[in-house]
């Protein structure tokens, strides 16, 4: 894809789903930094802090709150909005939270992925919608190799099983033969888009890896890992957006073959595991390495190995990512320092980290124009 990302969004009605969260904040950033009329919709921001709060987002997009699994608010948003392309990014986002409310999970992941796409069929501005899922949508039974986009969907935890059902949800609304049936009075082009383990600034969910040493660090207490070994296709959080950001290019420019979902995870042949992962990130902040607590949990329901390909992605869109996991740990630690220190302005530390990672690509759509 050549086509600059300024010159698609620069002015156009884009509406956010989950745009106070982690990923959704730096997705808005990243819009309005190009230009974009941004709208986002949330039930609420479920940190303190928060990104969303602390790049003063809520000054420079249409800030919208409620339910996504609420049809008639979801689609009072949609209309609202008035937005050519949609992302839809609301969900309960964290692996052990659905362990605990299985059925929040289903409802958030499943029944809002599926009011968001009725809204899309009913609201005649939509064009596109990307769909973000997971890497945990794929049937894993502990294999070492890379998930790609056509191997089995599955679940064995809520989380994953949910995501895993949203991608069978959004399958029906890219059928030619339900929108016959429905009489749908408007089709829009969609993708899904399935992202490996994020990390990076103005992440503080609960149960997430980078947060809870950012935590144990600002107390001064010890952090446990139950998971040492673990490894995950670690990729900072500026990666996957920028393939959204690149699908729903190809959607709006009705790119021919265009896949309908797109893995988005590193290419480095060698993940690290999460202890090492911890210390490297601990290191980074100056932190003492003894906060870190090994306390292996052989009852966490969690997978032990997931990689996923993205080859597709590479070869359909000409993405490919631009820091490695080491500069990904990098320039997160250099956020929350920045944050920690207490005087910086988080919105500029975040548009300096964004036009950086657009000056490292090699990516010709993702530099800045």
């Amino acid at each position: 894809m050549t086509l600059s990302l300024d010159a698609t969004y620069a002015g156009a009605r884009v509406l956010v789903t989950g745009h106070t969260g982690f990923k959704g904040s730096w997705l808005s950033l990243w819009l309005t930094q190009m230009g974009a009329e941004v709208s986002g919709f949330s039930r609420d921001v479920s940190t303190e802090p928060a990104a969303f709060n602390l790049m003063r987002l809520g000054n420079t997009i249409s800030d919208q709150r409620g339910e996504i699994a609420d049809p008639d608010a979801v689609l009072a948003a949609v209309r609202a909005a008035a937005p050519t392309i949609i992302f839809h990014l609301a969900a309960q986002p964290i692996v052990r939270a659905g362990f605990s409310d299985p059925i929040a999970t289903f409802q958030a992941n499943v029944m809002g992925t599926a009011t968001v796409l009725e809204a899309a069929r009913k609201t005649a501005s939509v064009r596109a919608v990307v769909v973000v899922t997971s890497d945990k949508v794929y049937s894993n039974a502990g294999s070492a190799w890379p998930f790609r986009e056509t191997d089995g969907l599955g679940g064995h935890e809520p989380y994953g099983a949910s995501k895993a059902a949203a991608e069978i949800v959004t399958d029906v609304y890219r059928a030619a033969s339900f929108h016959r049936a429905a009489g749908s009075t408007n089709i829009a082009a969609i993708a899904s888009v399935r992202a490996g383990n994020v990390i990076g600034g103005g992440d503080w969910a609960a149960n997430r890896l980078i947060p809870d040493f950012v935590r144990a660090l600002s107390e001064q207490r010890r952090q446990i890992i139950r998971q040492p070994r673990a490894t995950r296709p670690w990729q900072h959080v500026l990666e996957p957006l920028g393939g959204y950001l690149m699908t729903g290019a190809a959607l709006l420019s009705k790119m021919p073959d265009l896949p309908p979902a797109l893995n988005f995870g590193p290419t480095e042949a060698a993940m690290p595991d999460v202890e090492t992962v911890a210390r490297d990130f601990l290191k980074a902040m100056g932190g003492p390495p003894d906060l870190i607590e090994i306390r292996p949990d052989p009852h966490s329901g969690e997978a032990a190995t997931l990689r996923v390909d993205s080859s597709l992605a590479m070869r359909c869109l000409d993405w490919r990512p631009a820091w490695s996991v080491d500069q990904a740990v990098a320039e997160t630690a250099a956020w929350y320092r920045d944050w920690i220190g207490g005087s910086a302005d988080m919105r500029a530390v975040s548009l300096a980290q964004l036009s950086a990672y657009r000056a490292d690509t090699n990516v010709v759509a993702l530099r800045q124009a």
